[in-house]
């Protein structure tokens, strides 16, 4: 259509969220005879991490591929805190069990 404006948006760093420390992903796959029952633990485990850490994870699903699962974790500024805490309710969770045979938990950090 001739003459016609596009709307623009603009995009500043006053309407960005502000997260500073590290970000962690997370991700794995897990075995489909075990997704059902691995949900609720990950959930659970989320729960704990928050309460022990004040950091709230989230859990995702790769779209196109459902047992491809991340969780991310940011704003983490005590890193060695972090870390060993969630290495312990993971594996207090079995969280390990579930997953694809051969795969394990994969993790990515990266400064925010």
């Amino acid at each position: 259509m001739e003459g016609a404006r596009r709307a623009c948006f603009a995009v500043t760093a006053s309407s960005l969220p502000v997260v500073s420390g590290f970000a962690y992903y997370i991700y794995y796959r897990v075995d489909a005879a075990c997704d059902a029952e691995l949900e609720p633990r990950v959930r659970a485990m989320q729960v704990e991490v928050e309460r022990l850490t004040g950091i709230a994870g989230r859990l995702m699903k790769k779209r196109g591929e459902p047992l491809l699962w991340m969780e991310v974790y940011e704003g983490v500024d005590d890193a060695p805190h972090f870390e060993f805490t969630l290495a312990k309710l993971v594996e207090s969770y079995g969280l390990s069990t579930g997953l694809q045979p051969g795969t394990a938990r994969k993790a990515e950090t990266f400064l925010a």
